[in-house]
């Protein structure tokens, strides 16, 4: 359903107010001691700065040809200008998409873990056009996304779809709801760099968790934040989530925590995104030592992508200064598509240089009976039986609260686990 197209005006003026606080983030993030974002010495967003300059491409899209893209486009093109994407410019051609899927790394040769592209089904309304609006396909009344530089209009075979297809999602299988929406959008490749000149629905409907890449970095520099545990999650976070990021904190000696939710598209039966917003904010409040988390989001669509998209998510914390990722069984995974540990092993592979991030590999996370809390399967004392733990999911919660029963206190905090009852005893949650 397309949010209300109000928002975007919104957004708009809000991000218009922002474009002093720009300048001195971009002046103060030379003088930074934390890590380098992907592939530059500095974080290029391709979200247009300058209120003047966005007005103007606003006013000229309005008379430029435009499409309408699919969900994934419009999620590419706010994590372009959000500078999660960097060092990309805009949207990959043929050659670096089909490099970036067999290789991971472009035509030129920059390391990229998966195709970031422009796919539409008939290109007829853009033909010969040297610049072009992009339309978002998310927002009522599909107002301008972005503007864009056409510099190729190529179309994919069968064949190179399925390469594409097979390499990123491992899998050719069209019930995966990756290669599902993946492989129906059209195989015609728009590209060419863009500009962005706005952020879709997400700074509208999340104001308080949606962050650029550029405002994560600012954030950590005034906290003085310069080791920082990354923890990816697209689910409320139960006690074992909750306790791998204390147990990396404290591993890798980092100065903070960044809780960084997916905030875009996710498949049936998935939690909304403000649901677990709440649910991680209150598990936060409670059990968390003040000052060491960041709460955040990002606006894409979840690819599950499994071990392809972990390299993916370790992009993105590193351009937005995290050190380390939480990386743990089945990462981004969906089903038995993947081995519950291939988007640790994936790593091995990547040519060494390619990303500065480092991985914090978690191993089976269980309460201990014999305990009373979470633990690494691996460190368990001697003495542990099978009998010992209780194994904990994110599956197995969204299955018990949905048949309407209780969290056991060793899955939930009781606080949290309120707030996700709630949610599956309303209408929506049915």
């Amino acid at each position: 359903m397309p949010r209300l197209q109000s928002g975007i005006h919104q957004t708009q003026a809000r991000w218009g107010k922002r474009d002093s606080w720009r300048v001195r983030h971009v002046k103060t993030l030379k003088e930074s001691r934390m890590i380098k974002p992907h592939g530059s010495d500095k974080l290029n967003p391709l979200f247009v700065m300058d209120a003047k300059e966005r007005d103007a491409l606003a006013k000229e899209a309005e008379s430029l040809p435009s499409i309408v893209v699919c969900s994934a486009a419009a999620a590419n093109a706010v994590m372009l200008g959000s500078g999660y994407f960097n060092p990309l410019t805009g949207f990959m051609n043929k050659a670096d998409t089909l490099s970036v899927a067999e290789g991971m790394k472009t035509a030129s040769g920059v390391f990229f873990p998966v195709p970031v592209v422009n796919m539409i089904q008939d290109a007829s309304a853009i033909k010969g056009a040297k610049r072009i609006a992009l339309r978002d396909p998310n927002v009522e009344g599909n107002p301008v996304l972005a503007v864009m530089d056409v510099k190729a209009i190529e179309e994919l075979t069968d064949d190179e779809l399925k390469m594409i297809t097979e390499k990123v999602y491992r899998t050719l299988d069209p019930e995966h709801p990756g290669v599902a929406a993946f492989t129906t959008v059209g195989k015609v490749l728009v590209s060419g760099p863009i500009k962005v000149l706005n952020f879709s629905y997400f700074d509208v409907e999340f104001p308080e968790t949606f962050r650029t890449a550029y405002q994560i970095r600012d954030e950590m520099q005034k906290l003085g934040w310069n080791k920082v545990v990354a923890f990816q999650t697209r689910n409320p976070m139960h006690r074992a989530h909750e306790e791998l990021c204390r147990m990396a904190h404290a591993d890798v000696k980092a100065d903070g925590i960044l809780i960084h939710m997916l905030l875009g598209k996710l498949k049936k039966g998935d939690i909304p995104a403000d649901v677990r917003d709440a649910a991680i904010r209150k598990m936060v409040e409670l059990y968390f030592p003040p000052n060491t988390v960041l709460i955040t989001g990002y606006g894409y669509d979840m690819l599950y992508a499994g071990p392809r998209e972990a390299v993916l998510h370790a992009v993105f914390r590193q351009n937005c200064g995290c050190t380390h990722l939480i990386v743990g069984r089945d990462h981004a995974g969906v089903g038995s598509y993947y081995g519950p540990f291939d988007a640790q092993t994936i790593f091995d592979d990547i040519p060494k240089g390619s990303l500065e991030i480092e991985i914090y590999r978690a191993d089976h996370t269980a309460f201990s009976k014999k305990l009373g809390k979470v633990i690494m399967m691996k460190d368990a004392p001697p003495g542990h039986t099978k009998d010992d733990f209780v194994l904990l999911s994110g599956t197995k919660v969204r299955t018990m609260l949905a048949a309407g029963e209780a969290l056991p206190p060793e899955f939930a905090r009781p606080e949290v686990a309120e707030i996700l009852m709630k949610y599956y005893q309303s209408e929506e949650g049915k």
